[in-house]
C-alpha cells in the first residue's frame, strides 16, 4: 500500500491537501512553507512545478510561478526541494505538472528521478486521459500514482475512461474556469461529487476555489474525501514574501482551522 492509499485508508475524516508553489519565493522558503503546512497538519501535500504558461491557473498561482521561477527554478531544483522534505516527513507529495516539462525532460527519466526523490503521485494538468498512455504506464512502472483532473463538464463516458485509469484519488474540480479563491461551493461541484461516486471507489477530492471552513464542512458533508486547498495558501504565501516566519505562523494556523471542521 502506498503513502496515498494509506493516508485515505486510515482517515476517518476527508483528508486535507494542501497545495504550494517549489521555489516560491525561493528555494528555501519554499521547503519552510511546506513544511509549516506539514506541521499545520496537512495530510497530503501538493507541490506545484512553476511553468510560464499554467492554463488552469489563476493570478495568484501565475505569480508564485512567476516568483519562483524569477528566483531560478528548475525541475532539478523541484527534484532537491522534494529530497530535502523527504529527510523530514513521511506525508505523500504529488505533484502538479504541465506535460510539456515531462515530455522536454523525457517520461521515463522525469518518472523515475520522481520515484527516486520521493514523490508518491503526479497530476499533468493538460494531459487528457485520451493521450495518456505513455505517462500511465511508466507511472505504474515506478510506483507512482497517476492522478486526474475530472470537471463538472466532463461526461460519464469519459468520467468511466479516468475512473479507470484513476490511481490515488480523483482531483474533482469545483468551478468552471481556473485556480482561485471563490465566495462559494457551487451546486455543481456537488453534482460533481455524486455523479463521479457512482463509477468508482476510487478517493475523490474536490479542489479550485476551496478557501475557507464553510467550504470545507459543506464538501465534508457531501461525502468528498478530500479537500484540495491552492490559491488561499498561495496566497499567504505571497503576502509574507521577506517574512517567513510570519508566513510559517499563518499558513500553520489556515490548516488547523481549514481542518477544524473535516
Amino acid at each position: 500500500m502506498g503513502r496515498i492509499e494509506t493516508v485515505f485508508a486510515n482517515l476517518d475524516r476527508p483528508a486535507f491537501i494542501g497545495f504550494t508553489v517549489a521555489g516560491d519565493p525561493d528555494r528555501e522558503t519554499s521547503i519552510r512553507a511546506a513544511l509549516a503546512l506539514i506541521e499545520g497538519g496537512t495530510d497530503i501535500l501538493e507541490l506545484g512545478i512553476p511553468f510560464s504558461d499554467p492554463v488552469a491557473d489563476g493570478p495568484t498561482i501565475q505569480k508564485a510561478d512567476e516568483r519562483a521561477i524569477a528566483a531560478g527554478t528548475t525541475v532539478d531544483t523541484v527534484f532537491e526541494i522534494v529530497r530535502t522534505l523527504r529527510k523530514k516527513t513521511g506525508v505523500p507529495v504529488v505533484f502538479l505538472a504541465y506535460y510539456n516539462m515531462i515530455y522536454h525532460r523525457g517520461i521515463d527519466r522525469f518518472y523515475r528521478e520522481a520515484r527516486d526523490a520521493g514523490v508518491d503521485g503526479i497530476l499533468i494538468a493538460d494531459m487528457p486521459v485520451e493521450e495518456s498512455d505513455d505517462v500511465f504506464e511508466t507511472a505504474l512502472h515506478y510506483g507512482i500514482d497517476p492522478i486526474f483532473l475530472i470537471t463538472q463538464t466532463t461526461s460519464d463516458d469519459r468520467i468511466r475512461k479516468i475512473a479507470a485509469r484513476a490511481h490515488g484519488y480523483l482531483y474533482l474540480v469545483a468551478v468552471l474556469g481556473v485556480t482561485g479563491v471563490r465566495d462559494t461551493v457551487s451546486a455543481g461541484a456537488i453534482d460533481l461529487l455524486q455523479r463521479v461516486r457512482k463509477q468508482t471507489k476510487v478517493p475523490l477530492a474536490l479542489g479550485f476555489g476551496i478557501s475557507t471552513p464553510d467550504h470545507a464542512k459543506i464538501c465534508s458533508d457531501a461525502g468528498a474525501d478530500g479537500v484540495i486547498v491552492g490559491s488561499a495558501i498561495v496566497d499567504i504565501v505571497g503576502r509574507n514574501v521577506g517574512d517567513p516566519a510570519a508566513m510559517e505562523r499563518e499558513l500553520k494556523s489556515y490548516v488547523a482551522r481549514m481542518k477544524k471542521d473535516l
